[in-house]
């Protein structure tokens, strides 16, 4: 090779060698924030909205001992958990009436809204983004059923002790990963993503 050549060829190389390199730090820098950064919602640890009825998972889930899965009853079926129904609160709502004044005015709200056939407006707490596949079911299901048998307080906290039910885990991907690697479970990308 002539001077002039060999000179433009080490240029060009080194020229796209270090494109090459700043691109691939670019990239790396950018895959590390976008994998362990949130969404618009995930890491909202802490998160309690006020609902339009003060629900206490505490009496609930805590000192009634109702199941999880007897108000969530899709959760075991479904990619969601679900909130109930007017029509499910009132089911139990018809017979306990309340102990309290307040106690008694929000189970007539539960009835008004199952007469009037509308649904409760719950906040949703726990909300991933769209691009998200967190089937319940999957989660919840025995072994046998092909689940992983979890309980619901890995991912919610202990909510038979919430009085107020809040997010508890950051729901972020890392923190999913984490998760699946511990327990062993699938890594491939379109398990969790559409």
């Amino acid at each position: 090779m002539s001077g002039i050549r060999l000179k433009y060829f080490y240029f060009f190389r080194s020229f796209y060698f270090s494109v090459f390199l700043a691109c691939a730090s670019y990239s790396s820098v950018a895959h590390g924030w976008w994998f362990w950064t949130p969404g618009d919602t995930v890491d909202n640890v802490g998160y309690k909205p006020e609902q339009p009825i003060p629900f206490s998972h505490k009496i609930h889930a805590g000192d009634r001992k109702i199941p999880c899965e007897y108000c969530h009853s899709s959760a075991r079926r479904s990619f969601s958990s679900g909130v109930p129904s007017s029509n499910t609160c009132y089911g139990c709502h018809k017979i306990v009436a309340g102990k309290t004044e307040a106690g008694k005015g929000y189970v007539t709200k539960i009835k008004e809204a199952y007469e009037s056939n509308k649904p409760i407006e719950w906040v949703k707490v726990h909300d991933l983004p769209d691009y998200v596949r967190f089937p319940h079911k999957r989660h919840v299901q025995t072994k046998e059923q092909g689940g992983a048998e979890l309980p619901c307080q890995d991912c919610h906290g202990a909510v038979e002790t919430m009085e107020v039910l809040e997010q508890v885990a950051p729901l972020q991907m890392g923190w999913c990963i984490g998760c699946h690697k511990e327990k062993k479970a699938s890594l491939e990308c379109g398990i969790c993503h559409y």
